[in-house]
């Protein structure tokens, strides 16, 4: 468990920018063998919901929060050597952002879960065009394809790509994730037949599991 103490050494480095120091207390914690999915969610998630809610507050201002981003998606490939060595099995998924999202991180967290959890994971990134998204769908036949929505503004185009998939892959397993939609809003997705909103990366793990463990079908 990462302590309180830490957390906020390391949110403190991360508003001054202090990349270096950021850096060395995540290798401390990665040497110390702290559980990857602990890290992105007790350190990283956390703290940027921290930046977030400053930022709201007026406490900082556009360019820190950006700072701050860009720190951690550098911090974030300090666990690539854990993750690439991860044995994988014969499961793949595209995780990727709706066209015109620009949030980018916690879709990249969702694809390294399923990175450590074996499966093949393709990270497209943010604002990825709807018809390039098609695709690689075509290429990588995955068996889940993740969608990341972070403003509630782009909620048109996160129904627009659904309906698109639901025509082109009526049988392909999607899930959404991302702080547009709650529990309430969530709702709207119930009129798609497995499509799957996951709210924090203990959701992502649990549905990897029970994936995992359905009848095995011919792509």
């Amino acid at each position: 468990m990462i302590s309180e103490v830490i957390y906020l050494e390391y949110m403190s480095c991360l508003l001054e920018g202090d990349k270096k120091k950021c850096a060395a207390i995540v290798v401390h914690l990665l040497e110390q063998k702290t559980n990857i999915k602990e890290l992105y969610t007790n350190l990283f998630q956390r703290s940027l919901v921290r930046v977030g809610k400053l930022w709201e507050n007026c406490r900082i201002n556009i360019a820190t929060e950006h700072m701050a981003s860009s720190i951690t998606e550098c911090m974030l490939g300090y666990t690539n050597p854990f993750i690439m060595s991860t044995p994988k099995i014969d499961k793949t998924a595209v995780i990727t952002c709706v066209p015109k999202e620009f949030h980018q991180i916690g879709a990249r967290m969702v694809s390294d879960i399923f990175e450590l959890n074996g499966w093949n994971s393709y990270f497209l990134g943010a604002n990825v065009p709807c018809s390039e998204i098609f695709d690689l769908l075509a290429e990588k036949k995955p068996d889940v394809l993740g969608l990341s929505i972070s403003l509630y503004l782009n909620l048109v185009r996160l129904i627009d790509m659904i309906d698109k998939v639901r025509d082109k892959y009526p049988d392909m397993t999607i899930i959404i994730g991302g702080q547009a939609l709650d529990k309430t809003k969530s709702d709207i997705l119930h009129r798609y037949k497995d499509v799957h909103f996951l709210h924090d990366l203990d959701g992502v793990e649990k549905f990897i599991k029970q994936f995992e463990s359905r009848p095995v079908e011919a792509k």
